[in-house]
């Protein structure tokens, strides 16, 4: 689950680390408050929208009086941006980061995410911050540090003293760029984030750090131990679909194709879009109804499949291990019959009881085509969508 920047700021002071006054404001009244409550004379303005790329976009501005501020919150308020992160849909800003601004004398880059190669959390640094990390990768490898975190979210001292020394750090700007990395491991452990950034980390002239930008994601199987950061999803910056999905909890990403798909377990929604693509297709989306599903969520399954225009037809591919599959058969009869869907349906289904789901959807007397395996479905599928 991603958050807004000001989320991200909220649970990074908790680990003591340094950041510029800030508030947040939604309308007129609110953004009167944050100004009075900081005394801000001028400021910096962000869209909070789940995307990078906010300043090319023209959602980031500089206001120098307290008129400004109004004015430029007023303009950004409801700002629709639109980018190759938030696709052609867009995402639209309904909130505002309102900042006091900081004199700016370097920026750096840190940041938290798990190496699934050494399968471990990690740190990366940089002295070059203000830009992608992965931009600066490409450009500049010998430019980033790498350290592992523990997995109680310490950095080993000779780490920490590694990567001031890399930073370029010295005297007591050192010991403070030691503290801001290791309250950012430690808050990247406890949160269960997968990413945990700022960027940029930046100094003034009078030699302090302050993270000026932050982003955090978590990882969705953590929520649970998560309240405070479940608490925080917004699904103003999903499309309806998404919310939907989230509601009935089944794993739901739309795609550009025109080929819908329900399964059940990731491993094979993956295996399945990749059939559909070997043979000509293109997945619409990746939708994993999960190993249990009810009657119910095969229902609201197809109900968001359906509900993309680019949808010429549908593939069903359950695998009935704790499924089973007349149970299946009931959810896509009943399905097909309140939705009266006009696009054409292909099921292949194996495992628990599969010959009684069969049956059913044989009887049903509904234009559904039957698949003896993934090959065969993924041909019928294909060829039903052109």
């Amino acid at each position: 689950m991603n958050t807004h920047e000001y989320q991200a700021k909220e649970i990074l002071m908790k680990y003591g680390i340094p950041i510029p006054d800030f508030g947040v404001a939604s309308n007129d009244k609110e953004v009167d408050e944050v100004i009075k409550a900081f005394q801000l004379t001028e400021a910096v303005i962000k869209i909070q929208v789940h995307a990078g790329g906010r300043g090319k976009a023209g959602g980031v501005k500089f206001a120098k009086s307290p008129k400004e501020i109004r004015e430029i919150a007023r303009q950004l308020l409801g700002m629709k941006m639109v980018n190759n992160q938030t696709g052609p849909q867009g995402v639209i800003a309904h909130q505002v980061l309102i900042s006091r601004p900081a004199d700016i004398e370097k920026e750096y880059y840190i940041g938290a995410i798990i190496d699934r190669d050494r399968a471990r959390p990690v740190l990366i640094a940089s002295p070059e911050g203000g830009m992608e990390i992965e931009e600066i990768a490409a450009k500049t490898p010998e430019k980033i540090l790498t350290l592992p975190i523990r997995l109680d979210g310490s950095l080993k001292p000779y780490h920490a003293m590694r990567l001031s020394n890399f930073m370029g750090w010295k005297g007591d700007q050192a010991k403070m760029g030691r503290k801001i990395a290791q309250g950012l491991a430690k808050a990247f452990i406890e949160t269960d984030a997968s990413l945990l950034e700022i960027n940029p980390l930046i100094t003034t002239p009078q030699g302090e750090l302050y993270a000026l930008d932050a982003k955090l994601s978590v990882d969705d199987n953590a929520l649970f131990r998560q309240p405070e950061i479940a608490s925080f999803y917004d699904p103003t910056q999903v499309s309806k679909s998404e919310v939907a999905a989230k509601q009935f909890d089944l794993a739901y990403i739309a795609l550009d194709g025109n080929i819908g798909c329900m399964v059940n377990g990731a491993g094979l929604a993956m295996a399945t879009m990749d059939i559909i693509h070997y043979y000509g297709g293109h997945p619409a989306n990746f939708l994993d109804v999960g190993g249990g599903a009810s009657k119910e969520k095969v229902a609201e399954g197809f109900k968001i499949i359906l509900s993309d225009p680019k949808v010429k037809a549908i593939l069903v591919n359950i695998f009935g291990g704790i499924m089973d599959c007349a149970i299946l058969a009931e959810g896509i009869i009943a399905a097909a019959r309140d939705f009266a869907i006009k696009v054409p349906l292909v099921v292949r289904m194996e495992g628990t009881n599969v010959d009684q789901g069969r049956k059913l959807l044989r009887d049903s007397g509904l234009a559904i085509t039957a698949a003896t395996g993934l090959a065969d479905a993924a041909e019928k599928v294909v060829a039903a969508g052109k």
